[in-house]
């Protein structure tokens, strides 16, 4: 029986512009202090995990968060952080900074849904980000074909790089960007709902096929004792 190997998808911990509710894609800004202290906790949860590797996005949010979680970890002395920009947000063009509020509305605008909640409840992901690129006046928004192709050419390069070693793999990267990969990867994982900010979403990928083993789990997030 193929080892396999084990994927630990870590939502980075709140920035400003999570504070602030505006869209943030491939915009940079900080952890809060009630981030990066979630993201402790969340690193504390994993501490007695052995990762053997550990990826992120280019993006300093999740370089901030891995660090912690590295810091934090019993067995992470040989562990460096390998940055990938396959692995960034969903860019959202000219709705970048924008509030979330507005931004979503001008978007509804081209589904033309009776609201901005019943677009979220009615309209799947990538109609969504194709109206956000329709929507955006550049036109530099990603559509969804774009972002996929993105994302799966990283995650393809994990695979070819850790299949059937039985490795335990970390990677730190964004709340759309794990939640669409694993939403198009794991057959059981329907609807899935939005990532909290330092949540762990645990997949296995043996023989070809992905199994979901935790969903946007925050339940080990340990204190400081």
């Amino acid at each position: 029986m193929n080892k396999g190997c084990t994927f630990y998808f870590v939502r980075h911990g709140q920035t400003y512009f999570n504070h602030y509710r505006k869209i943030q894609g491939w915009s940079n800004t900080p952890l809060t202090e009630e981030g990066a202290e979630d993201v402790y906790r969340s690193a504390r949860g994993l501490a007695d995990v052995k990762f053997d590797a550990v990826y992120t996005s280019d993006l300093s949010r999740t370089v901030q968060t891995a660090s912690i979680i590295l810091e934090e970890n019993k067995h992470a002395d040989e562990l460096t952080i390998e940055m990938m920009p396959e692995f960034r947000e969903v860019f959202f063009g000219s709705f970048e900074g924008e509030d979330v509020d507005k931004a979503w509305a001008a978007i509804n605008k081209e589904l033309k849904y009776p609201s901005v909640a019943e677009m979220y409840a009615q309209s799947s992901i990538p109609e969504r980000m194709n109206a956000t690129k329709k929507a955006d006046p550049h036109n530099d928004a990603e559509d969804f074909l774009t972002f996929w192709t993105r994302i799966e050419e990283g995650l393809m390069k994990l695979i070819s790089k850790h299949r059937d070693t039985g490795e335990k793999i970390l990677v730190v990267a964004h709340g759309n960007t794990i939640r669409y990969l694993l939403n198009n990867l794991v057959a059981e994982l329907e609807n899935p709902q939005p990532l909290l900010n330092a949540s762990v979403s645990v997949a296995t990928y043996r023989d070809g096929a992905y199994h979901l083993e935790k969903y946007n789990e925050v339940r080990h997030f340990k204190d400081i004792e």
